[in-house]
């Protein structure tokens, strides 16, 4: 398994938290998902295998979630 942390500026409550992980969780390769909305990150637990960055951006972005860095280099 791998981890990344994804900053997702617009992220501000805890419909925000349910919307991007209903995003992420169903992502084949997705193991664990954790918001913590005060600072804005998303850590993913994920297999490299089945599923990459890419992806989860992409789906953040269909929500409207933008990601403006990962692993804190701008995105």
């Amino acid at each position: 398994m791998a981890t990344t942390v994804l900053t997702v500026p617009d992220i501000s409550c805890e419909h925000c938290e349910r919307a991007v992980k209903n995003a992420l969780e169903p992502l084949a390769g997705v193991g664990s998902v954790d918001v913590n909305i005060p600072e804005h990150l998303v850590r993913v637990d994920f297999d490299e295998n089945q599923v990459n960055v890419d992806a989860m951006r992409a789906a953040l972005a269909e929500e409207e979630y933008p990601v403006s860095a990962v692993d804190g280099r701008a995105a």
